[in-house]
């Protein structure tokens, strides 16, 4: 099955902008209709992002006011004549010239966005190293000043499978964290509720200085 592209950034949009209901959504964009339903309540893909599938030209307008008119129909992606891009080698990230100056903006936004994700998988991610998120971190970068946070999908340095990849790396190792030490958790979670919540690092403790920079637009 063929996705558009961003398929959570794209459901978001057509939540957001459109009439079609939450299985015309979820079939097109490959999510099951329930996570549509949780994007729509706000519990789902937060801080996303939406990306216009016409504007991208994966849809045309008339195709989505076919389907609003008829909630049986189905969104139909446009074809391209596009290459399908290789699966890359295992060994390290190569990043074009043009694109090495945006490497610091997609740090801003992993460290602002996802505070779980290791500096080893952001490294990996963005094809930089642990030092440079550190400075990045700690605005010593020596081009602090014009950092602005956006996503590295957007700006090309990585997939959307790969983050999602090491979203969910991230997910389990701070799911193992809670489990490990449960008096941890409990602690932590004491006067908000029962549940034992992982204690996992605020951005904020992180990396002040990012804590006030807005979600790309």
């Amino acid at each position: 099955m063929t996705l558009p592209l961003m398929p959570k950034a794209t459901a978001v949009w057509l939540i957001d902008n459109t009439l079609l209901t939450f299985e015309q959504i979820g079939a097109f964009c490959g999510l099951h209709p329930l996570e549509v339903q949780a994007i729509a309540d706000g519990e789902g893909a937060v801080g996303t992002t939406g990306l216009n599938p016409v504007a991208e030209k994966q849809l045309t307008a008339e195709e989505i006011q076919r389907c609003e008119g008829d909630k049986d129909a189905r969104l139909s992606l446009l074809a391209h004549d596009l290459p399908v891009p290789q699966k890359r080698a295992k060994g390290p990230r190569y990043t074009p010239v043009a694109k090495r100056a945006d490497k610091p903006d997609a740090i801003a936004w992993l460290v602002k966005t996802y505070p779980d994700l290791l500096d080893v998988q952001i490294a990996r991610l963005v094809g930089t190293t642990k030092t440079t998120i550190a400075k990045v971190r700690d605005r010593s970068h020596w081009n602090a000043p014009n950092i602005k946070p956006h996503s590295p999908v957007l700006l090309g340095l990585c997939t959307q499978a790969d983050l999602d990849a090491a979203l969910a790396k991230a997910a389990r190792r701070v799911a193992r964290h809670a489990k490990n030490n449960p008096t941890e958790a409990v602690q932590d979670s004491a006067g908000s509720d029962d549940r034992a919540v992982a204690v996992e690092p605020k951005v904020e403790d992180l990396a002040p200085a990012w804590g006030d920079l807005p979600h790309e637009s």
